[in-house]
């Protein structure tokens, strides 16, 4: 979500240099073993070429993708990353890199337009919605396009692309990958993964890096010059055949070595080559850059924007209200528009509030002995009820986190950025769901007290993931709903773990088990029972007065379940704390736990 232009790129600033790269993880059948997925690499990347880094499977081309451009969360590292001469900081990454994902994470309700609603649209497509498998759309070329073009939303220096033709056909995969080399014409520099190239895409790429069991076995120019160095290695290697192509030679050519155990001996005549020392070389001289560039008076300029861009602090170049308005405009709007979003946030709610209608008909005022208990009933059932629906909002980011996980890397915007426009997506549903539903209820039950306070009670409920009142229950559990997804690596864990959490509330809330009831040593969980402000508030705002009436053994209702000395206003400001305090969970949720593994 960018706005501006492209700022003109010095040269020095788009190269970069990897040295002496080692990669280790712990074995995941072993513990107490760790694995070298990359030893020793080193590299370089020049401004306005277009890289190719292969290798057979398994070989640590994704691996050293990930590390090039900062996207590695386990692990160790050892060795030199530079753009033009500086390390980069996180914030760099995400601001002047683009990173174009093997698999297409885009939104399958918009439209090319609205996904890409920051850039230039394909023309050809873009009213056409991006779709899914069980509801067609684009073409797979025209998905990784869009892709493409969401990398490209921040004016990235660097574009990475992890295995762009995978899945295309050979017309398209050239198509796609002649796009990606007029972006390297145009200053960007592009490094790709790439495994079983066309003749016409891999002549494409101006420099070749190919790996085996994580060792560099070549790097240097692309086509004759690499074909010529594994010839003068093994002499007795026939040439390319006819309807052969370059790249699917050299990848048998190592797939061959990798299976003899020959990756040692390939590796040591790489360190030996003079392309290992012009490697070097190079690379020495992309480390030294900054330290050149500031004795240079006619690069001071270059220089000087260099280290600006570098020692940036913000990872988005648009300020919070320009991410908001873009994410509301083209996202929220649309899910309005979809029965898919709105079925199951409004599905529920109706048919709860038509069963309590029908059940429950002028229930509130009758203040009759025997009564009483069915009121009381209905108050919690209807803080409850909103708390199991909270399970509606969870695939909102479970489901996303891919995408999120990509945007936010390709610093699109911030976290906070994104789960207010989550949050305000769902509380506008509520808001009009917590009005409709409330007055049905209200009238319909007569209750007692005040209407106001019965629909905040629900919205809020409905908004955190509780149920207590009306309106406060709405909004709680909405809140809670995301902080759980956001906790939860998979769908399955935040399907369960909603539920469970919500059940253990049920307990505490009072009115299963009265509160002066509760054991001693389980006290503290009651206080921080959010059910039970939502219920305690309603029970206060119906009895209150004249009307909390004797209930059993000389106790009125209030006394009984011990809510005659609470505020129920003061309990609704408690709920509404409740929010704000899930709100922050679930920003340090997004913020800090990653379940990406790579």
């Amino acid at each position: 979500m960018k706005k501006g232009v492209q700022q003109s790129l010095s040269p020095a600033f788009l190269s970069s240099g990897l040295q002496d790269i080692t990669y280790t993880v712990v074995n995941s059948q072993n513990k107490k073993e760790k694995l070298d997925l990359l030893k020793g690499v080193g590299g370089y990347l020049q401004a306005g070429e277009m890289a190719a880094l292969m290798g057979p499977s398994g070989s640590g081309k994704s691996t050293l993708l990930d590390v090039l451009s900062g996207r590695k969360t386990v692990g160790e590292l050892q060795g030199e990353v530079a753009f033009a001469g500086n390390r980069p900081t996180p914030q760099f990454l995400r601001r002047f890199t683009g990173y174009v994902e093997q698999f297409d994470t885009l939104l399958d309700i918009l439209t090319v337009e609205e996904m890409l609603m920051w850039v230039l649209a394909l023309q050809g497509c873009r009213n056409v919605r991006i779709g899914n498998p069980m509801a067609r759309g684009i073409s797979g070329g025209q998905a990784k396009r869009v892709n493409i073009g969401i990398a490209l939303v921040t004016n990235p220096r660097v574009l990475f692309l992890d295995e762009p033709t995978s899945g295309l056909d050979s017309y398209t995969a050239n198509e796609v990958m002649s796009v990606v080399k007029s972006l390297a014409s145009h200053g960007i520099t592009v490094c790709a993964t790439i495994h079983s190239p066309t003749p016409y895409t891999f002549n494409l790429f101006d420099r070749l890096l190919l790996l085996l069991k994580g060792r560099v076995v070549y790097f240097g120019p692309n086509g004759k010059q690499a074909l010529d160095y594994f010839h003068r290695q093994c002499p007795c290697l026939e040439g390319v055949k006819d309807g052969e192509n370059e790249a699917e030679w050299l990848v048998d050519l190592t797939t061959e070595a990798d299976r003899q155990n020959r990756v040692a001996d390939f590796a040591a005549a790489y360190e030996r080559s003079e392309f290992k020392a012009a490697a070097d070389k190079e690379i020495a001289a992309q480390l030294a850059t900054a330290s050149e560039l500031a004795d240079r008076p006619d690069f001071c300029r270059a220089e000087e924007e260099t280290q600006r861009d570098l020692a940036v602090r913000r990872d988005t170049v648009t300020p919070f209200w320009w991410g908001l308005r873009t994410l509301l405009k083209y996202r929220t709007l649309k899910n309005y528009r979809n029965p898919e979003y709105l079925g199951p946030r409004i599905g529920d709610k109706l048919i709860f509030s038509l069963l309590i209608f029908t059940l429950f008909w002028k229930v509130g005022n009758n203040l009759a002995q025997d009564n009483l208990m069915n009121i009381a009933a209905v108050l919690y059932m209807w803080v409850t009820l909103p708390a199991f629906g909270a399970s509606s909002f969870v695939p909102a980011i479970v489901l996303e986190r891919p995408l999120f996980t990509r945007e936010r890397n390709d610093g699109l915007y911030r976290v906070i950025t994104y789960l207010v426009a989550k949050i305000v997506d769902e509380l506008c549903v509520a808001l009009v769901c917590s009005i409709v539903f409330a007055n049905i209820v209200w009238w319909a039950l007569q209750l007692q007290g005040s209407f106001a306070l019965f629909w905040l009670i629900y919205f809020l409920t409905l908004s955190t993931g509780i149920g207590e009142g009306a309106v406060l229950a709405e909004r709680q559990f909405t809140v809670l709903a995301y902080t759980v997804a956001a906790l939860s690596p998979n769908m399955d864990v935040a399907n369960a773990a909603l539920p469970a959490y919500v059940v253990t509330l049920l307990f505490f809330s009072g009115f299963l088990i009265r509160f002066e009831k509760i054991p001693n040593y389980w006290k503290w969980y009651a206080y921080i029972d959010v059910l039970r402000y939502a219920w305690g508030a309603l029970m206060k705002n119906q009895f209150d007065g004249d009307r909390n009436v004797e209930f059993v053994s000389g106790q009125t209702i209030l006394d009984y379940y011990s809510l005659s000395g609470i505020s129920a206003w003061g309990w609704l400001g408690i709920e509404a704390a409740f929010v704000a305090v899930f709100f922050v969970f679930a920003y340090l949720a997004l913020k800090f736990v990653s379940h990406v593994r790579r």
